[in-house]
């Protein structure tokens, strides 16, 4: 995939998201998610989170440890949609500076090419999106082409996620479920 067309999954992933933390209604935050032990404040505080890890990995050229818990404890402040507002265009705008997605960045498990980093992140926002539907009784249908890409980033390393404590283990799909199902699946969703 060129850099082009994955900056514009990065794009439509992140609005997305945006969009369903604009629909959590006030007394939301507090309800549950499909995320075992997570709120959907809890939730969107850990999109926060990687979020404003990206420019300080990909424009920084940090590591892990230089940044240490800059991004630990309570992102959302008083304004959780402001918060996720400013993280979310802080990232857009790190990975699309020129020649970023040609960079290598720093990861938990090593030096990883950005362009790789930027894929990883969508898929993360793209399944976080359906949590966060889940949660606030929005719709649940993720748009084709984002489920599509996902599907082909994850398969390779699905197994190995759960593994990391990071998403469920994978289901079983049931016979003849479709592309977004079979995704969610991978990563231990119950649609």
């Amino acid at each position: 995939m060129t850099h082009t067309a994955l900056l514009a999954r990065h794009g439509e992933a992140l609005d997305l998201f945006t969009d369903r933390v604009h629909q959590v209604g006030a007394d939301q935050w507090d309800g549950p998610t499909p995320c075992t032990d997570w709120s959907v404040r809890d939730l969107v505080n850990h999109l926060i989170g990687e979020q404003l890890w990206v420019p300080p990995l990909v424009r920084d050229g940090a590591t892990i440890e230089s940044v240490g818990d800059t991004f630990d404890g309570d992102l959302l402040g008083p304004d959780p949609v402001a918060s996720w507002d400013t993280a979310a265009d802080a990232a857009r705008r790190a990975f699309a500076e020129p020649g970023a997605l040609d960079r290598t960045v720093h990861l938990s498990y090593g030096d990883t090419p950005c362009a790789h980093y930027c894929a990883q992140m969508v898929t993360d926002l793209v399944v976080h999106a359906w949590d966060l539907s889940r949660a606030i009784g929005a719709d649940e249908r993720l748009p084709a082409p984002l489920v599509d890409y996902a599907v082909r980033e994850v398969s390779p390393y699905a197994a190995d996620l759960a593994k990391s404590d990071l998403f469920a283990a994978p289901v079983e799909p049931p016979p003849g479920a479709d592309a977004q199902t079979k995704l969610l699946s991978l990563l231990g969703r119950r649609p």
